[in-house]
């Protein structure tokens, strides 16, 4: 009985440790495809972007990865520091940020 528990038990960590991972591998996707965006955009495409403001409708795949940076800090940490220096640099010499 206690190697049926301990079985179950490396099972659902299994489980739980393929999940975590998979959560990364989607975030390290999104984020490529970030900063691809913001490093293959124009500064006249992000102006125009910024000046629509935040009410364009979201895919169900970004509401999803959305959730998921509210709800994992290790994974929200990880996005912000893939991104945070290409994105920074881009809009930096755009002219967005001072």
């Amino acid at each position: 009985m206690k190697h049926v528990k301990w079985f179950a038990g490396g099972i659902l960590a299994a489980i739980a440790c393929n999940a975590a991972y998979s959560q990364f591998l989607a975030m390290e996707v999104i984020s490529d495809k970030v900063i691809s965006k913001f490093e293959s955009a124009t500064c006249q495409t992000l102006w125009e972007e910024r000046a629509q403001g935040p009410n364009r409708q979201l895919t169900e795949r970004e509401q999803r990865a959305l959730q998921t940076l509210r709800e994992d800090p290790r994974v929200r940490a990880d996005f912000f520091n893939r991104i945070s220096a290409p994105v920074l640099n881009k809009m930096f010499e755009c002219g967005m940020i001072p």
